[in-house]
């Protein structure tokens, strides 16, 4: 097999580099693209390295956060201009791995070109064997990277966000891919930071293991020669450790305090929907509730944070590009993380189902809390079989293609008459549906409790036969007599 040498380097006029691809690493970063984006990485930062011979690298004098990220990248065989995805492949000559190297440290600097954080030079070595494009299938190639011996990433290519023959084609639709030029194409999750003295290998291979390009490695070197007193100097904080490591808890960061704390949730469980909606009425929020849907667990209360899904009517050209493979619904699915709930923006358009038994057990299965769609749900008994509680506006047959198009995942959208936010809290019962701003929770539901303590009160002596006039709401004599109650039944909230 043909190896990666100084002649490949040298035939590289451009180094593209993809940002999101990988599902897994689209999860991770809490975000999804609907298209591709890209940055250029120069050609000076192409490097070789082998098991036999292994690369070095560099992390800049000053600099902490020098992460590594596995890639699968393609060599272009033959010009590419205007190019249709079907005929894209054919202008890719091989393949071959790739470390798509950078310090975070400087990320800030160019204003998200990635020039100086990602474009050093030996900040991305390939090799050291090159995959002929047309021996492999490229939705069956696998990507492993190991750090120090230990495997950190691996995956495979059968889900990517943007095939590689789409990759090619929507970049030649603005610039002329040429002879040599390099494009990687993204990475998985597992990516995180090496130090001086580190050992990184990545090795692409077939599914089968028949095709491998064999280990590229690279050693990890301490910089010796500080930065000029001019120009951009090194620097990181909290927000770039978690990104480089790839969470908090890697980075050796402590951990957020959540938005919703399990103290908070147990409180918000406590008190009715009825109640929640009385003491947001009076903060001014009257369009906080989503309406008209019915519940496949009547009998339960669910308490969570949205994750949101928006579909659009449906377009037959436009459900070609979308509406298949790993789309925007089956993201959101995919992403949705323990306790959270996804909710859906149909339009209120009962034509046509939204999620089945298949995408909602696999919500269950991530740990939702629930899903909410104000459209319909096909295979309406196998969903209501879930213990996961599904709201929706009706049962229907049909699929997406008939009504809807999935579009894109955690923005702001519409369900039932309402606007939610990702982010938002949730809480659902036999009453309804209500979505809570954040940064009210707290003293909200410390008023909830305060109200439903006030209506223990008052059911009490309704019960005892006393008239509801001035007693609800209370006036100055019954107030007193609820202040002489609570302390003498010692029932402070």
């Amino acid at each position: 097999m043909e190896q990666v040498n100084g002649d490949v380097l040298a035939a590289a006029g451009k180094v593209i580099a993809v940002h999101i691809n990988y599902p897994s690493r689209a999860a991770q970063r809490g975000r999804t693209p609907a298209q591709p984006s890209y940055f250029l990485k120069p050609s000076s930062s192409l490097a070789l390295g082998s098991a036999a011979k292994p690369g070095s690298v560099e992390r800049p004098a000053g600099c902490e956060l020098l992460g590594y990220e596995g890639e699968i990248a393609l060599i272009i065989g033959k010009a590419a201009r205007r190019v249709g995805i079907e005929d894209a492949w054919s202008h890719v000559a091989a393949v071959t791995a790739s470390n798509d190297l950078g310090v975070y440290d400087l990320r800030y600097a160019d204003k998200g070109s990635n020039l100086r954080s990602k474009g050093g030079d030996g900040f991305t070595p390939m090799g050291p064997a090159l995959i002929p494009a047309d021996a492999v299938d490229p939705s069956r190639l696998r990507i492993r990277t190991w750090h120090n011996g230990e495997l950190v990433q691996d995956d495979t290519t059968e889900h990517l966000l943007f095939p590689f023959a789409r990759l090619v084609a929507d970049l030649s639709q603005l610039l002329t891919l040429e002879e040599g030029d390099v494009i990687l194409t993204g990475t998985p999750a597992g990516a995180s930071v090496a130090k001086p003295g580190d050992v990184l290998e990545v090795e692409v291979a077939s599914i089968d293991g028949a095709l491998t390009t064999g280990r590229l490695v690279t050693r990890v070197e301490e910089g010796t020669t500080p930065f000029a007193d001019f120009g951009a100097a090194p620097k990181v904080d909290d927000v770039q450790r978690e990104e480089a490591y790839g969470s908090r808890a890697a980075a050796g960061l402590p951990a957020v305090v959540p938005v919703l704390s399990p103290e908070l949730k147990a409180r918000l469980e406590s008190v009715a929907t009825a109640t929640l909606s009385s003491q947001l009425r009076k903060r001014g929020l009257n369009n906080v509730s989503i309406d008209g849907l019915q519940a496949t667990r009547p009998d339960r209360r669910v308490v969570g944070l949205a994750r949101t899904l928006r579909y659009v009517p449906n377009r037959e050209d436009l459900f070609k590009i979308h509406g298949g493979g790993f789309n925007a619904q089956k993201r959101a699915i995919d992403s949705v993380n323990e306790g959270e709930i996804l909710v859906m923006e149909a339009r209120g358009e009962k034509g046509t189902g939204t999620v089945g038994d298949i995408l909602a057990l696999r919500a269950q299965v991530r740990g939702a809390a629930a899903i909410i769609t104000d459209g319909g749900v096909r295979d309406y008994t196998a969903v209501a079989g879930l213990e996961m509680p599904t709201y929706f506006a009706n049962p229907h047959p049909a699929v997406l293609g008939r009504r809807h198009i999935p579009w894109d995942t955690d923005i702001t959208i519409a369900c039932g008459g309402a606007t939610v936010q990702p982010g938002d809290i949730i809480v659902a019962d036999s009453d309804g549906i209500l979505v809570i701003p954040p940064a009210i929770a707290e003293e909200l539901v410390e008023d909830c409790i305060a109200q439903e303590h006030e209506e223990n009160f008052i059911f009490e002596m309704v019960k005892q036969g006393n008239s509801v006039d001035g007693l609800y709401p209370m006036n100055a004599e019954w107030r007193n007599r609820y202040l002489e109650w609570e302390a003498m039944e010692g029932r402070h909230p």
